[in-house]
């Protein structure tokens, strides 16, 4: 059975991790959580309101562990998922969370960024060349990282697909078990 690793922390988006969580084990395959520790992860939610001019936060559920990041074999993994939130922007910084990123990009595995999830391939120069879709309001950085940004809500590019966040599900989901399963050289479910 193929497996996928789905790398986050706390304050990751709840819809953003949860949906994809779901979708790959739906499509056939087994899913790992990793984060810093073995501590349930504090998801959030992340609304709009009409009276705010950023999204509001408040937390969502807790998330199980499997591995944490300094124990990730990569080679155990057919593909990674980042989703978003305000998790990317801090576990960036961590040296496994780099290593297991660049394992997956190097070896031209799948990869699922999910709205600001396209921070931490980013921060390490991986999306220079490439096309993303992104949180909107991030899109000076990932060009800024030599990203090309595409306002959409599935974009693939080779062993990439990404979305702007949650709304952008339904697509988002057919794309990534298209590129998972074709990856491994199954049919999409």
């Amino acid at each position: 059975m193929p497996r996928a690793l789905l790398l986050t922390g706390d304050a990751a988006e709840e819809l953003d991790t949860m949906y994809p969580y779901y979708r790959v084990q739906e499509g056939g395959w087994d899913v790992d959580v990793s984060s810093r520790t073995m501590r349930d992860v504090q998801l959030v939610i992340h609304e709009f309101d009409p009276n705010s001019d950023a999204y509001v936060e408040k937390n969502g559920r807790k998330l199980p562990v499997d591995v944490p990041w300094a124990d990730v074999d990569v080679e155990l993994y057919d593909a990674l998922i980042i989703p978003g939130g305000r998790a990317p922007e801090w576990i960036r910084v961590d040296a496994d969370v780099r290593r297991i990123t660049e394992h997956f990009f190097a070896r031209d595995l799948p990869i699922a960024l999910v709205c600001h999830g396209a921070q931490v391939p980013a921060v390490y120069g991986l999306l220079k060349g490439r096309k993303t879709a992104c949180f909107p309001p991030i899109t000076g950085d990932m060009e800024n990282a030599g990203a090309t940004v595409i306002d959409a809500p599935d974009v693939v590019d080779g062993n990439l697909v990404s979305c702007r966040g949650w709304p952008d599900m339904p697509q988002f989901g057919r794309a990534m078990m298209k590129l998972f399963s074709e990856s491994v050289g199954s049919d999409p479910a």
